[in-house]
């Protein structure tokens, strides 16, 4: 399993990514976040 950490400023942005990462088998998102500080 592959887990991802998914950072965007925007958040539709990340709900998108989100969704699609989420819908691989093999890839689950194991955090977030608004900014990479």
């Amino acid at each position: 399993m592959i887990k991802i950490l998914v950072a965007d400023d925007h958040a539709l942005v990340r709900e998108g990514l989100k969704k699609i990462i989420n819908e691989q088998k093999d890839m689950t998102v194991s955090g977030e976040a608004a900014d990479g500080q």
